[in-house]
């Protein structure tokens, strides 16, 4: 019977949940929103089959890892894809092959007044919602069960997620599948949903019916992260990292799940078919891409995976480059993210305060804060912004 007495050793994957066939697992939301497996020891058979299924009991098998990764920059050739993409659109290229194929994809999407969930896709329509990031743990629902059941029919997988999630889909299927793709996006950590649900309390005010909602929105560039609100067809919103109160309690690692901060799912080889994320120094690789639109890192940890790129290159620019430079000083590949000391007073005044008062008492917009944002946007535009952290991330060794 899995019983979690450490919150930092449970990610919330809901690998426990879906393999017990008693059913006698919930996956129930804590104060903050995270969640986290309870038994009803009335149902519970102690098969223990939940312990054994537990990412965080896993050593990884390294059996279906190529000895030496391919790795590349990507881009796709399809600039409206580019557009509507967080980085350069590797994903909507993988995901493409496998609904060409007749596929399922995987991914976390909105439910409801824009919860985050993982959601199933058989259209490109109904992918393109996977589209950009969400810095909101997914709630995965019965998904590895049916990922499972899709397998068994012979159907192609593409399941897409953190790393964790990544891992706990493939301790509880137990065995690999030829049909199944897995590609993990590099994480950052995962802000609390009730942080999340502050915001949007707060944001309501002022937008009462948004459309949509998107995190590393590139109204600004790739290179200016923002948070923009679509309302009524248009971009009501647009407020970068130093500006949004939700990106900025996500950076400074105020709300982040207990996990996040002793995260065993950073490392170089890992249990997915590929992991993703955004190649911001690109002008390492080809200054020609270095044109503020997004590329994507690519590595590729299994055959099937080396495989489908071949696919990919039919829409996507693959430019073929070195392991070690790649992932060079990507501390979110392979550190956790430290604590913030105020997390704790932070996250007990989001219990009992409105949204508005939370995000004014912790991150105020100060003159200070609009003169530095003010500064910032005036660089990125004229191009003095890219410029310098070219210089400073090659002092720095990346």
């Amino acid at each position: 019977m899995i019983k979690i007495t450490d919150k930092s050793a449970c990610c919330g994957c809901s690998a426990c949940a879906s393999i017990c066939a008693h059913k006698a697992i919930a996956m129930k939301p804590d104060g903050m929103g995270f969640l986290y497996p309870e038994v009803d020891e009335s149902k519970c058979v102690d098969c223990g089959l939940c312990n054994q299924v537990c990412a965080f009991n896993s050593t990884y098998d390294k059996s279906q890892n190529l000895d030496s990764p391919d790795v590349y920059a990507v881009r796709h050739k399809d600039m409206d894809e580019i557009e509507t993409s967080r980085s350069g659109a590797v994903f909507i290229a993988l995901s493409d092959w496998i609904l060409e194929q007749g596929g399922i994809v995987y991914g976390a999407g909105y439910e409801g007044h824009f919860s985050v969930v993982h959601k199933r896709a058989v259209s490109k329509e109904e992918r393109n919602e996977f589209k950009g990031s969400k810095y909101v743990q997914s709630d995965l629902g019965d998904s590895f069960c049916l990922v499972k059941d899709f397998l068994q029919k012979d159907r192609w997988v593409c399941f897409s997620g953190t790393p964790c999630q990544i891992e706990g889909l493939s301790k509880f299927l137990r065995k690999p599948y030829e049909k199944l793709i897995l590609v993990d996006v590099v994480c950052h950590g995962i802000p609390s949903p009730l942080i999340w649900s502050k915001y949007l309390e707060c944001q309501k005010q002022t937008f009462p019916k948004p459309d949509n909602i998107r995190f590393r929105d590139k109204f600004y560039g790739y290179k200016y992260s923002t948070m923009s609100i679509i309302q009524d067809g248009k971009n009501v919103y647009h407020a970068g990292s130093q500006l949004d109160p939700m990106l900025r309690a996500f950076f400074s690692d105020t709300c982040d799940r207990p996990s996040c901060y002793k995260c065993p799912f950073k490392k170089r080889y890992r249990v997915s078919d590929f992991t993703i994320w955004d190649c911001f120094s690109v002008y390492d690789f080809d200054k020609k891409l270095d044109d503020d639109k997004g590329t994507t890192r690519v590595l590729c940890h299994s055959q099937k995976a080396a495989s489908l790129m071949q696919e990919v290159m039919e829409s996507a620019r693959c430019e073929e480059v070195s392991a070690d430079k790649l992932v060079a000083g990507v501390k979110e590949m392979f550190e956790s993210v430290p604590m913030n000391p105020k997390r704790t007073v932070f996250l007990g005044d989001a219990a009992k305060m409105s949204g508005k008062e939370l995000f004014e008492k912790y991150y105020p917009v100060t003159n200070k804060v609009k003169v530095k944002t003010a500064i910032r946007k005036a660089l990125l535009m004229t191009g003095i912004y890219g410029t310098m952290k070219k210089c400073l991330n090659r002092v720095r060794g990346r």
